[in-house]
């Protein structure tokens, strides 16, 4: 009976860690990503990149990255061609 009441002790401190471990992480995940969104929206206003990372405390380089994602992220995509015979069947 003790040993089952043990086991339960040192499972549920287990899940108690493991819950905290993934709370720290989500917390983390969350702060970097509105970090970058802050990032993202300073680079689309002309903000230079040394202020950017002032204000951030991201790298020089992680912006770089970041401005080279948002850039492409803001290409419009091409639409699909028709061929010129599909137009002249179309007719």
């Amino acid at each position: 009976m003790k040993e089952s009441v043990i086991y339960q002790k040192i499972l549920l401190e287990g899940l108690a860690e493991g819950e905290a471990k993934g709370l720290a992480k989500g917390e983390f995940k969350g702060k970097a990503e509105a970090t970058n969104q802050i990032a993202i929206n300073m680079l689309r206003s002309n903000i230079s990149l040394e202020i950017i990372a002032q204000v951030t405390g991201l790298s020089l380089k992680q912006i770089q990255k970041l401005q080279k994602l948002s850039e492409k992220q803001a290409q419009p995509t091409k639409s699909p061609r028709r061929s010129p015979k599909k137009l002249i069947a179309d007719k």
